[in-house]
């Protein structure tokens, strides 16, 4: 088995399989993280000269202590990989990971049945919109109730507005980071916004419902093909009673179903502290994804029977 880094976009993209369209994995997300000031890991995972998968790692340093990895949503993996090949390939990752000193790997893999992880937190369990089918079979699968607030909101005076615009944008961060403020939530940094953007401009897109010149939500999403997500929102007290987030996230769908996205996450659901969101990402004909649990990569964990393989890191793409 070899673990092969990836230093460009290109190599990256060929690689990645078409139907991969977790944020986490997109070369657009490390380049983000990269313009904050963190290192970012890419690697293809081959053996017996096949690709087995591709992985991106955020990394901290620690010194002269070594590093540590932050695998989330990956490897992606390129079809069917038996569960010892998994393990020997988050081993070989471990690996192959830069530096001096001591090398820990965190990972969140895609799918809840990975292998050579010893657990750390529990699974998240994330709500996806299937694009696939298009855009009427994405109205049919809203719930009821779902759907009448739809149609109040399409009944409603609102003027709707899709936006690229700098401007919009810094303001609809503020907006948010004030209502995380005030209900007491964390979500991805503005600045990580802010550089998303200015390593792709059109890779964003806002959707502004107003009455008036007057916003009364908002939302922001993420594109990065072949999927999109859901990254912030807001919304004011008009905005709520006229269910206005309702009518954008419909013609989000529409829009994105339209240029051949394939799914789009609407984040993480919690029943527990945030129900309200969750009734309606689940409304919207979302579909839960359980995704494996978080844990740490443990070196020199033996193959099934006691025969082990070695890894090797192959030359940069």
């Amino acid at each position: 088995m070899k673990i092969c880094p990836i230093i460009s976009a290109t190599a990256w993209q060929d690689r990645l399989p078409h139907d991969a369209a977790a944020l986490q994995q997109s070369w657009a997300y490390g380049a983000a993280v990269e313009a904050m000031g963190r290192e970012v890991f890419r690697a293809e995972i081959t053996d017996q000269g096949l690709t087995l998968g591709v992985a991106q790692v955020l990394l901290r340093r620690l010194g002269r202590f070594g590093l540590v990895g932050l695998m989330s949503r990956g490897p992606i993996w390129c079809g069917e990989v038996d569960a010892s090949l998994r393990s020997a390939a988050l081993r070989g990752l471990r690996a192959a990971l830069p530096g001096q000193g001591a090398r820990l790997l965190l990972a969140t893999s895609e799918e809840p049945d990975q292998a050579g992880l010893m657990p750390l937190y529990t699974a998240a369990h994330m709500a996806e919109v299937d694009l696939s089918a298009g855009p009427r079979a994405a109205r049919q699968a809203f719930h009821g109730k779902w759907r009448n607030r739809l149609v109040k909101a399409e009944a409603a005076r609102l003027r709707v507005q899709t936006s690229r615009d700098p401007d919009t944008l810094v303001a609809l961060i503020e907006r948010e980071a004030e209502q995380q403020r005030h209900k007491r939530y964390r979500s991805l940094p503005g600045r990580f916004i802010a550089n998303w953007v200015r390593n792709d401009p059109c890779g964003f897109r806002i959707y502004r419902a107003l009455m008036g010149n007057q916003p009364v939500a908002e939302m922001l999403f993420l594109d990065h093909a072949p999927g999109v997500t859901y990254q912030m929102g807001w919304s004011s007290g008009a905005g709520r009673t006229l269910s206005a987030h309702h009518l954008l996230l419909w013609l989000a769908i529409q829009d994105f179903a339209d240029i051949g996205r394939l799914r789009m996450d609407l984040g993480t659901l919690d029943t527990v502290t945030a129900p309200g969101l969750a009734r309606f990402k689940l409304g919207a004909g979302a579909k839960v994804r359980r995704l494996g649990q978080t844990g740490l990569v443990l070196p020199g964990v033996p193959w099934p029977g006691g025969q082990g393989r070695a890894t090797s890191v192959g030359r940069a793409q």
